[in-house]
């Protein structure tokens, strides 16, 4: 993308996106709402979102947080390998997409899978092949903390060919052999954080220990990043930006068992914006990458919004509400200058 004074996104998208509940919800819910469309929103609450009823009132109180904003929040369900397809077709209507976490692997995923038996999951996932809803997939293993996602890269291939007319998005990855996979399946996708396009192992923990870097999956190698970045600047048409913007206290990420989560939400397009210009992508392949791939992964059709970036200098803030933003207190090239609804 050359360099240029206005870039003006249409519709922006978060496919991976974390809003926590509560006084949380409420402190950092606008910080999304405000210059994106909508998002796919997570939901491994305390308790996870595993009802109809659960879904519907998340999402009320979602509504409720962002008052007068426009922004829709794409809801998920916290997969269950009990989950039959009569109570999927129920709640068919309310939600975008269900979220399979295995189990103790991440913040609040206690309740999820443990084991990947393809016959033990396959009611649930023939339903959902049958109804179009897609699996989102939280791809790690519990083995070595730098291996865990490549290695459940055999487990995304397993489920891709035991289900191919299940559409499955492989979340925030992070390593070359996920980017690999993308072109073995027809049916698999993948998000892509703009911390994982920006950072490395080294950025977390090369020097002082950087706890607002610390996420996971944890920032791999600088040939997984170049690996990322080459499908993410050509905006290849199987992946999409998900942050996985994930707000935790202050206290709670600089603290002896630092939670692990990068909160991005409000600096994300103007890092993608500043990104994708330092390596000359175009600015259809920006739209494409925060819009228009997700769009079409997921047949959705976002309300109407235009976010105008201006290249003017943006100090980032301490913090938003009490959450340590990525890169606070540094300045980058681009600042929001209007958001236009409609």
């Amino acid at each position: 993308m050359p360099s240029t004074n206005q870039v003006i996104l249409n519709a922006p998208l978060d496919m991976h996106l974390h809003l926590r509940d509560g006084e949380m919800l409420d402190n950092i819910v606008n910080g999304s709402a405000h210059t994106f469309s909508g998002a796919i929103i997570m939901p491994n609450l305390v308790p996870p979102v595993t009802t109809k009823e659960a879904v519907i009132a998340y999402k009320e109180r979602i509504m409720h947080a962002i008052g007068d904003e426009k922004f829709t929040p794409y809801m998920t369900l916290f997969f269950k390998p009990s989950y039959d397809k009569a109570f999927l077709e129920s709640v068919r209507d309310d939600i975008t997409a269900l979220k399979l976490y295995p189990a103790g692997i991440t913040t609040n995923s206690e309740g999820g899978v443990s084991g990947f038996d393809v016959e033990e999951l396959r009611p649930a996932l023939s339903a959902m092949s049958e109804l179009n809803l897609p699996l989102c997939v939280h791809g790690e293993t519990n083995g070595f903390v730098m291996d865990r996602e490549a290695e459940f890269v055999s487990i995304y291939e397993e489920l891709a060919a035991a289900f191919p007319d299940l559409k499955i998005i492989m979340e925030h990855i992070t390593t070359k052999e996920s980017v690999a996979a993308l072109d073995k399946f027809k049916n698999l996708y993948a998000t892509i954080t703009i911390h994982h396009l920006l950072i490395t192992l080294d950025d977390v923990a090369g020097g002082m220990l950087q706890p607002h870097l610390f996420c996971k999956p944890i920032a791999k190698r600088p040939e997984d990043r170049e690996a990322l970045l080459k499908v993410a600047l050509a905006a290849h048409p199987k992946v999409m930006f998900g942050s996985d913007s994930a707000p935790h206290p202050k206290h709670a990420k600089e603290s002896c068992g630092c939670a692990a989560g990068v909160f991005t939400a409000p600096v994300a397009l103007q890092l993608l914006t500043e990104l994708f210009e330092k390596n000359d992508a175009s600015l259809e392949n920006l739209q494409a990458f925060v819009s228009g791939n997700a769009q079409h992964i997921y047949g959705v059709t976002p309300l109407s919004k235009t976010v105008t970036l201006e290249k003017k200098p943006f100090k980032i803030p301490s913090d938003y509400n009490g959450v340590v933003p990525m890169y606070a207190n540094e300045e980058i090239a681009y600042s929001i200058q209007e958001v236009k609804n409609g």
